[in-house]
């Protein structure tokens, strides 16, 4: 639960600016769309390795 301290005075805009970012810090969706479907540990490593490979291959063409 996100507890965003209000001052009096405060604008509705300025406190709702503080609770998306304070949302985003936490991670929350992020964490929601990964459990949505599980992925099997092959899957994940394997997708990593592309990625890697992928990053290795752009890092490699520009030198």
């Amino acid at each position: 639960m996100l507890i965003i301290p209000v001052k009096e005075g405060e604008s509705i805009d300025k406190v709702l600016k503080k609770f998306k970012k304070k949302f985003e810090r936490t991670g929350t969706m992020r964490q929601l769309r990964r459990r949505q479907a599980f992925t099997k540990p092959s899957v994940a490593r394997r997708k990593e390795v592309i990625r890697a490979s992928y990053k290795l291959q752009l890092l490699t063409e520009e030198q």
